[in-house]
């Protein structure tokens, strides 16, 4: 006699997890008076409230205080390339960054050579090499022609120029990476480019050093030119830190970077480079410089990761006024209190900028998987009206399982 099957118990889906993103948590909020249980009363939704203003007024000042310690890098690499240039003679910009490519060679290049499976060195290079061999390359010149463009013009035109890599980056995001600004974005954005304005006529106010200006046409579009590859290389890097990963960026621009520069620098500026009177303080000022280039390029992606590409080159704007102060008791340049409107300008546009999240357009047939690239995909039939939907970003730190958030 056969037994009678117990009786199957009915499997209970788990609970959904808590969400973690600001956006989601607002839009949840159940309705004040609506039926059911789970329905807040006013003071609890105030509380909510309240906590995700903290929230997001927390990250807002992380996301300042991150960018403030790029340009303080970017300070760092700016007062001893003057040390080198101007009391040494050692005109040598490509030999710096050949340094910087091999210290990033040899940590995380060597880090991908050690890994197994796809993220393992040969496997990336069998799939990608190419595209990071332009990446390497632009990422290379666009250091080479801003510092090159100091032997042709003023100082002045270089700072205000080079603000040009904020609508490159703009416009590139847009397009490519399909992000969404709002009002208070480009309000923020103007008020940042106005502070560059101010500190620029501060320059020319005081009188400072504005370079030789010998060929002013050709040093400005060298410096549009810089601004252009950095627009496109930090865009490029956002793209690949948020697909893939930070190791696998910093790993192929080492690798490709050391190569390129390596060849750089032995066609026009080997001559340089035996020239340059050696002893233990220029051997000091080239580690100083490796090591806040090392660091800079170790941190950014860290930054943009939390951030993006353009609060990034927004927060980039305070590093000349870093180094204007630090020139104040080093090399005794001349005070004026617009440089402190200027710098409280800037700062007050990175406030403005960083006060609201932006947003991803996602149309699923072209972009897919930016948020979350462990995630599923979908098949839509070739058939199926497609309809845009917006993403939003979160302010909070992301997990790989946290859901999107789409307002149709």
């Amino acid at each position: 006699m056969i037994p009678p099957e117990p009786p199957q118990q009915q499997l209970q889906p788990p609970p959904p997890a808590p969400p973690n993103h600001v956006v989601t948590t607002i839009e949840n909020l159940p309705a004040e008076g609506s039926g059911g249980g789970g329905s807040l009363s006013a003071s609890s939704r105030a509380g909510v409230r309240q906590r995700i203003r903290k929230v997001l007024n927390r990250e807002m000042l992380i996301s300042v205080a991150l960018g403030q310690v790029l340009s303080l890098l970017i300070c760092g690499i700016g007062l001893t390339s003057k040390y080198l240039s101007e009391d040494f003679h050692a005109n040598t910009p490509v030999f710096q960054s050949f340094l910087n490519y091999i210290l990033l060679f040899l940590v995380y290049t060597t880090t991908l050579a050690v890994r197994q499976g796809e993220e393992n060195l040969l496997a990336i290079l069998r799939r990608r090499w190419w595209k990071y061999m332009i990446l390497g390359l632009i990422d290379l010149e666009a250091n080479y022609l801003v510092v090159k463009a100091y032997q042709y013009t003023t100082l002045t035109s270089i700072q205000l120029l080079d603000c040009f890599v904020i609508p490159v980056v703009i416009l590139l995001s847009w397009f490519f990476l399909l992000i969404r600004y709002k009002a208070v974005h480009f309000l923020g954005i103007v008020v940042c480019i106005l502070g560059m304005g101010c500190m620029a006529g501060a320059d020319v106010l005081v009188g400072r050093h504005q370079g030789a200006g010998e060929n002013k046409l050709v040093g400005d579009l060298l410096v549009l030119g810089g601004a252009t590859l950095y627009g496109i290389s930090n865009v490029w890097e956002e793209y690949i830190i948020r697909t893939l990963s930070r190791v696998e960026f910093l790993g192929m621009i080492g690798l490709f970077g050391a190569f390129f520069s390596g060849i750089q620098l032995a066609i026009m500026e080997h001559k340089e480079l035996l020239k340059v009177p050696w002893d233990w303080q220029i051997g000091l000022l080239y580690v100083g410089f490796s090591a806040c280039m090392f660091g800079l390029y170790s941190f950014m992606p860290v930054v943009i990761k939390k951030t993006s590409a353009t609060s990034v080159n927004l927060s980039l704007l305070t590093a000349d006024l870093y180094s204007l102060f630090c020139g104040l008791f080093l090399f005794h340049y001349k005070f004026s209190g617009l440089y402190l409107l200027s710098f409280f300008t800037i700062l007050i546009g990175l406030v403005l900028y960083s006060s609201t999240s932006t947003y991803i357009a996602q149309d699923p047939r072209v972009y897919k998987q930016f948020r979350n690239p462990s995630g599923p995909a979908v098949d839509l039939p070739a058939t199926a009206q497609v309809e845009p939907s917006v993403t939003y970003t979160s302010l909070g730190q992301e997990t790989e399982e946290e859901p999107h958030v789409r307002v149709a």
